[in-house]
């Protein structure tokens, strides 16, 4: 049994190494999501009420149908979401880098998954 965990732990170490920073970031992005009970964005469904974790990739300022929206890609490592949050030109907190558990009903939106003005919790800083 001694043998298996010792190669347990070389293997992953080994894996480790070999591994690029994405996939590295992203299986730490899924096991948080799996640690935090929320679900993987890759298997939301189409009006499914959800509560996702993981990394603010982008922000933007992009109006839409002539009213202000800031939209944000949420990536979890197993997918990407738009959080979009109507009437909204900038929010404190939300920038590139910043991790959020956000809350709502996820959409879809031309193939990709969407969702509209949720709850949200920011990480605090330097947990991140």
């Amino acid at each position: 049994m001694s043998a298996e965990k010792a190669t347990g732990r070389f293997r992953r170490m080994l894996d480790r190494l070999s591994s690029s920073q994405e996939d590295l970031e992203s299986e730490e992005l899924r096991e948080d999501a799996q640690a935090s009970g929320c679900t993987r964005i890759a298997e939301c469904d189409d009006r499914q009420m959800a509560r996702v974790t993981g990394t603010l990739r982008t922000v933007t300022f992009r109006p839409r149908a002539g009213v202000p929206a800031l939209e944000a890609e949420l990536f979890d490592g197993t997918a990407l979401l738009d959080v979009v949050w109507l009437g909204r030109r900038s929010i404190v907190g939300i920038e590139p880098g910043r991790r959020m558990t956000a809350y709502g009903r996820i959409s879809m939106s031309h193939g990709r998954r969407v969702l509209f003005n949720p709850r949200y919790e920011l990480r605090p800083l330097g947990q991140e």
